[in-house]
């Protein structure tokens, strides 16, 4: 067991590189941020002094090692257009973001893993083609798409919703259920899938044989365990395009803000912290997988 903490740890530091490179080149192929802190006609030498005062005069191996500094410091640099330390702005907006994921996801939860099991314990039925139904269409529509038309009609039409912004359990409700409605397919999608797989397997049959009454097969044996993977997929998410159409202020508007600004520091920051983040989470679940299923350690 502590051999698999140590190498999931390992991959989990060397993910995290990774993400820093990728993240601190591809924000510097946008374009030079100096053009757009600096005045209009401001003359080179006022170009070169923004860029000396920021760093970014500085050869790009010196500014990622500056980076890898900030982040293992936690300070993850300051933002050039809020002039604040990027981890302030970031904790600042991940309550809303919170807010508003965890709204998605108890929708989901809601919709996706009972229409998921009814989904499958009826297989074939006009039940499991319902499910299949509400699955094409929550996958195929893009939640943006939803957003928008939900304003038009709820909020332009009918004048029962804000179209934006963040205050009362009003203003939840819309993004809520545009965010929500593609994890509602997914996880019906996975419980139906997981659900299916393991009431075929060996214990659930000679459950079925001891005598055991079908609900009792199905809530305590089948749908324990085909919780698994249905449990992995749920999380935090973080959904840029829904907060920016409801004009939510949470991280994925922050990130969009950082990217239309060409605001390196923030771009960096708001993308290590959540990597960071997801990364633990992951980590955390690998190794209580571990002690769960001992034979998940032996093949990972």
């Amino acid at each position: 067991m502590g051999g698999f903490v140590i190498r999931r740890t390992v991959y989990a530091i060397v993910t995290l590189l990774i993400l820093s490179l990728t993240i601190f080149t591809v924000v510097r192929l946008t374009g030079d941020p100096v053009t757009l802190m600096a005045e209009p006609g401001a003359r080179a030498e006022d170009l070169d002094r923004i860029r000396a005062e920021w760093g970014l005069d500085r050869p790009l191996p010196m500014q990622y090692l500056s980076f890898l500094k900030n982040i293992a410091t936690g300070e993850l640099g300051k933002s050039f257009n809020y002039e604040m330390p990027v981890s302030t702005l970031y904790f600042q907006r991940l309550p809303n973001s919170l807010e508003l994921a965890l709204a998605a996801t108890l929708i989901s939860f809601v919709i996706g893993i009972p229409a998921g099991l009814i989904s499958a314990v009826k297989v074939n039925t006009v039940w499991d083609n319902a499910g299949k139904v509400i699955a094409l269409f929550g996958l195929a529509i893009p939640g943006f798409w939803l957003g928008l038309v939900m304003i038009l009609i709820f909020s332009v039409w009918l004048g029962w919703l804000p179209t934006s912004g963040q205050g009362g359990w009003q203003h939840l409700i819309m993004p809520a259920v545009a965010l929500g409605w593609y994890f509602a397919a997914s996880l019906l999608r996975l419980t139906r899938s997981s659900m299916l797989e393991v009431m075929g397997s060996e214990y659930i049959k000679l459950a079925r044989l001891k005598g055991l009454p079908g609900y009792v097969v199905i809530a305590l044996h089948a749908f324990k365990n085909a919780l698994i993977p249905v449990l992995t997929l749920a999380g935090v998410n973080l959904v840029i395009m829904i907060e920016v159409v409801f004009a939510w202020p949470g991280i994925g508007r922050l990130l969009y803000e950082g990217i239309f600004q060409r605001d390196f520091p923030l771009v960096q920051g708001v993308v290590m912290e959540a990597g960071i983040m997801i990364i633990v989470i992951n980590l955390t679940i690998d190794i209580l997988y571990a002690y769960i299923d001992p034979r998940i350690r032996l093949t990972k």
